[in-house]
């Protein structure tokens, strides 16, 4: 493991800037390759992720694990990670002040990694890095900030409650690698939302 990330782990670990600190069992520091060309971003870590320390591996996760299965993808090939790394107590959506408060470490894991695209899962990392909402009606779209390449998609937990979604999850992962691949092989893409105008 890449010694800085490691570093990063550790001040996750210790953490406590925040009341989160208090009622969670594990902190849940990012995971994956330090070489992956893209970084899922979640939420935050639920009851499974505080219990093991680990992000993505309750229900959620093996939803996100099949879909990245069907594009051909291992999870061990990428990075995935949370805006807040500890479980807000009963699954409540972070507040902004637990979402500021964590945000230094994404910051920290995205200029290591130094992805080619950042993925964002669900509504709450989309309004915390693009200010967004809405991820139904965005979905499957490239945005540019800050000389970052952003695409987004469901959260993996939506397809729980809905199966329909579970379609859109498998199709959009589809296409997030078949844009990774044209990236590598310096073709231009399309960018469906510009916040640098």
């Amino acid at each position: 493991m890449n010694q800085k990330l490691q570093s990063i782990k550790q001040n996750v670990i210790e953490c406590i800037k925040c009341d989160l600190c208090k009622t969670r069992t594990n902190s849940v520091p990012g995971k994956g390759n330090f070489k992956s060309s893209v970084i899922f971003v979640g939420e935050a870590p639920g009851k499974n992720e505080d219990k093991n320390g680990e992000p993505f591996i309750g229900v959620a996760g093996k939803k996100l694990s099949a879909a990245l299965e069907s594009a051909g993808v291992s999870r061990e090939d990428v990075y995935i990670t949370n805006i807040v790394k500890c479980r807000p107590p009963k699954n409540r959506i972070p507040t902004s002040t637990e979402r500021e408060t964590c945000q230094d470490y994404l910051k920290q894991e995205i200029s290591i990694i130094k992805p080619k695209i950042i993925c964002i899962l669900g509504n709450t990392a989309f309004n915390s890095l693009l200010g967004g909402s809405e991820i139904t009606k965005f979905r499957g779209k490239i945005v540019l900030k800050d000389n970052q390449l952003y695409f987004l998609t469901v959260h993996p937990a939506a397809t729980i409650y809905n199966q329909e979604l579970i379609k859109v999850l498998n199709k959009d992962i589809l296409k997030l690698f078949d844009l990774i691949t044209e990236l590598k092989n310096n073709k231009e893409i399309q960018i469906d939302i510009d916040y640098t105008t």
